[in-house]
C-alpha cells in the first residue's frame, strides 16, 4: 500500500511511523481494563490446563524434524507496533519458496484487488510437517501466544497480526483493524475461519473493533473450541 503525502508516496510502514494513519477511537477506559483483566485471567487458566499437554507437543516437534520447537516472526500489533511472534514450530527448516512469495503469488492470481477468494494461507502447503498439520488441525501451534497475551503484546479476541509486508499489499482503509490489539481468535475465525474472502476477514476485523465488547469477546471464546472442534475451513 502506497500513500499519497505531500506529492509524495510513502510505504505503509513509513506512514505508521509518521503518525499519517487515522485509526479507530480507542474503547473507554473501563472496557479496555475489563479486556485486559479477562485476557491476564483467561491466558493463566489456559496455560494451567494445558501446561500436561506442553511438553508432549515439544517432544513431537523435535522428533519430527529439525529445528527449533518454537516458531519466532515479527509481527505487527497495536497502531502497526511490532513484536515477536510466538507458535510451535509447524514447518520444515530452511526452505527455499518464502512465505512472502506465496502471499504475493496469491494476492496476484487468486484474491488482491480482484476480491476472489482467500486469505493470506496456504492450501496443501509442502513445507508443513506431518505433526504441523495436525497443530494447525487443532489449534495447539497457536498456544505459545498465551505469553504474548500476557506480555500485553496480543488480546485473546482480536483481528490477527500482519506479517510486515503484508501491508504493502493493504487498502488504506484495511489499515485500520490494527486499530486494536491483535488476538489468538476473533470475530471471523468463529464466522468461518480461511472460509471467509480477504476483504470479508477486514471487514469483521473493523466490525469488531468497532463494537467490541467484555460480553462479544466471552461469546467469541466459548463459540471457539467448537469451531476448531468441528475443523471448519482448516487445512
Amino acid at each position: 500500500m502506497d500513500i499519497r503525502l505531500n506529492s509524495e508516496r510513502i510505504s505503509a510502514l513509513e506512514a505508521i511511523s509518521e503518525g499519517q494513519i487515522e485509526w479507530l477511537p480507542d474503547r473507554p477506559p473501563f472496557e479496555r481494563a475489563m479486556k485486559r483483566a479477562m485476557d491476564i485471567v483467561g491466558s493463566i487458566v489456559a496455560i494451567i490446563l494445558f501446561l500436561p499437554l506442553l511438553p508432549l507437543v515439544a517432544a513431537a516437534i523435535k522428533l519430527s524434524s529439525p529445528g527449533p520447537v518454537f516458531f519466532r516472526q515479527r509481527r505487527l500489533g497495536y497502531h502497526g507496533q511490532p513484536f515477536m511472534f510466538l507458535k510451535f514450530r509447524s514447518m520444515l527448516m530452511d526452505q527455499p519458496t518464502t512465505q512472502s512469495e506465496y502471499v504475493s503469488r496469491l494476492v496476484d492470481e487468486e484474491y488482491g484487488k480482484l476480491g476472489s477468494d482467500g486469505v493470506f494461507k496456504i492450501k496443501n502447503d509442502p513445507r508443513i510437517t506431518r505433526i504441523g498439520a495436525f497443530l494447525r488441525r487443532t489449534s495447539l501451534d497457536e498456544l505459545p501466544q498465551l505469553v504474548n497475551v500476557l506480555l500485553g503484546q496480543m488480546s485473546l479476541v482480536g483481528p490477527r497480526p500482519p506479517i510486515p509486508y503484508e501491508l504493502e499489499m493493504y487498502e488504506p482503509w484495511q489499515m485500520k483493524r490494527l486499530s486494536i490489539k491483535p488476538g489468538i481468535t476473533g470475530l471471523w475465525q468463529v464466522s468461518g475461519r480461511k472460509r471467509v474472502t480477504f476483504e470479508e476477514m477486514i471487514e469483521m476485523d473493523l466490525k469488531y473493533a468497532a463494537t467490541q465488547t467484555a460480553w462479544l469477546d466471552l461469546k467469541i471464546l466459548l463459540r471457539t473450541p467448537f469451531v476448531v472442534f468441528a475443523g471448519k475451513g482448516t487445512y
